[in-house]
């Protein structure tokens, strides 16, 4: 299956270090070779790199490394095709707009039999991957539900995870979608994050010969969550998420979580 990314921060922060990891597990240490996206967002812009290469050997995964972008939310996706064959097109994240925003979405995992109950009437698909048409039916439901109007943030995360837990029965679905200021997780079979904060220590990258002391590159009020499928270090804490869960994230923080029951 695919790997998922992402970052909230409360200061503009680069990803390299995280992004350098996950690159390895795109046809290296691992069998996500099918391509790879990454969407930063700078306020409610955001600029977005996809290659179907594999991300190990993808000069413009390179670019992204070499280029560090500062940002406070960042999504990203390594691929392992199951739906739909290996094309730019069917390369995550997905980007679309809805009440004035850039919208971002990425999947994980694979669903039989939805086609028909997530159908939708306005919203089309660009390519044929199975995630593509969840993020379009979840955009047509949050249309026909709140109109033009974006609902207040705890309406919508409880509405959000409503939806996650409907497209969950059709398959495996771990997903991640962002706003810019907002950064939205549903968990099925794996999702991990953690917080970094003052005291800020070392850490080491398991898939690349990377290591990194945050205390050198943050200052005391910084606070980053960074979410992955698997762990990315060795060396530190991160929390499994459960089965059904979901947490939204603003500014590094968790500001709504639900805990299935």
């Amino acid at each position: 299956m695919c790997e998922l990314l992402a970052m909230s921060a409360n200061v503009p922060t680069d990803i390299v270090f995280s992004f350098t990891g996950l690159m390895e597990r795109g046809g290296k240490t691992g069998p996500h070779k099918d391509g790879w996206g990454i969407t930063f967002y700078e306020g409610k812009g955001c600029r977005t790199f996809r290659d179907p290469l594999p991300s190990a050997t993808s000069r413009v995964a390179r670019l992204v490394k070499e280029y560090p972008i500062k940002s406070e939310a960042v999504i990203c996706h390594i691929r392992q095709a199951n739906v739909g064959p290996v094309s730019l097109e069917n390369t995550h994240p997905f980007v679309r707009q809805l009440w004035g925003r850039n919208i971002t979405f990425a999947h994980n995992g694979q669903l039989k039999d939805y086609k028909e109950a997530l159908d939708t009437s306005w919203h089309e698909s660009v390519g044929e991957s199975d995630s593509e048409q969840i993020f379009c039916f979840i955009l047509e439901q949050l249309m026909n539900k709140f109109g033009r109007k974006k609902p207040e943030t705890p309406v919508l995360f409880e509405f959000l995870t409503a939806l996650c837990k409907q497209i969950n029965q059709y398959g495996v679905f771990n997903t991640i979608m962002s706003d810019g200021e907002f950064l939205f997780c549903y968990c099925d079979t794996n999702l991990h994050w953690i917080t970094r904060r003052a005291p800020f220590g070392p850490a080491k990258l398991i898939d690349a010969e990377m290591a990194v002391d945050f205390n050198e590159e943050t200052t005391p009020d910084d606070v980053v969550t960074v979410i992955a499928t698997q762990p990315l270090t060795d060396d530190e804490s991160w929390q499994k998420m459960a089965k059904g869960e979901a947490i939204l994230f603003k500014h590094g923080e968790v500001i709504k979580h639900h805990h299935n029951e």
